[in-house]
């Protein structure tokens, strides 16, 4: 059995946000809180709670903001003693579990997903034979260990979370002029889209470049599927990404109100 805490989990964490330009004015959308936690240790919670440990967060967009909350993460979770003349700090408890070994990586202010990914690999993917990808602002209750464990099942370079959520609309069935049948948020169950989760062997380096115009929707994932590189691990429970206001006040009642399906019971 692979061991999936010495896999890297790179997050994207560098775009503008400017669909949720009423949050990341002044912070990076994956630091946009669900409840009193930024978004990305939602979704950093959930890798963990499959056995992934080891994280590289694509920096770009007031990246200071991210290297702060991390820098800082053991005094904000614990009490702890300063000495303000010798600036001794002295921690007396730590009141978290997360035993995560994060690394943050400036991967430009504007470049793009494929590049960012292209630059951060180079740097911190090691000897490591597979590696995940997925962006800052998207959550799930699918089992990511069992889709790595599907990834390394078959021969391709790539996997892809597919997800097939309700429509935001209502569908209407039609007989000419007049409504058959109405449907208030139908699935799409023969409709499978990117849900953001991927897990990639580390062949996939080739098809990324440091191009900052680089976009990992593009040519690197276009000409990965024209290869027959690329597998669907197909789920059809939970996913939400956090793209309007409206997604975040959907998955900040989830969490006010103890149903956040992305965390572990």
């Amino acid at each position: 059995m692979h061991d999936k805490s010495s896999v890297p989990v790179f997050i994207l964490c560098g775009g503008l946000g400017t669909r949720l330009k009423e949050e990341t004015g002044s912070r990076p959308k994956p630091m946009v809180p669900i409840g009193d936690k930024p978004i990305l240790w939602h979704l950093m919670r959930c890798y963990a709670s499959f056995g992934f440990r080891r994280f590289v967060l694509c920096l770009g967009y007031k990246s200071e903001v991210i290297k702060s909350y991390f820098l800082n993460y053991h005094s904000l979770n614990s009490d702890f003693t300063v000495s303000l003349k010798s600036n001794d700090l002295t921690v007396h408890s730590v009141d978290h579990d997360q035993d995560w070994e994060v690394t943050l990586a400036f991967t430009g202010e504007l470049n793009m997903t494929g590049s960012r990914i292209a630059q951060a690999t180079s740097k911190y993917l090691g000897e490591s034979a597979h590696f995940a990808v997925t962006y800052g602002d998207g959550l799930t209750d699918a089992d990511l260990a069992e889709e790595f464990d599907f990834h390394l099942s078959h021969d391709r370079i790539g996997t892809v979370l597919g997800a097939n959520p309700p429509s935001r609309f209502g569908e209407l069935k039609l007989d000419d002029d007049k409504v058959v049948a109405f449907s208030e948020k139908p699935e799409l169950t023969a409709n499978w889209i990117n849900a953001g989760f991927f897990f990639f062997r580390r062949d996939f380096v080739d098809y990324v470049d440091n191009d900052p115009a680089c976009v990992l929707e593009q040519a690197p994932l276009v000409r990965l599927a024209e290869d027959n590189q690329l597998s669907i691990y197909k789920h059809s429970g939970f996913w939400q990404c956090m793209d309007t206001v409206r997604d975040l006040e959907y998955l900040d009642s989830l969490w006010a109100n103890g149903n956040a399906p992305w965390l572990p019971a």
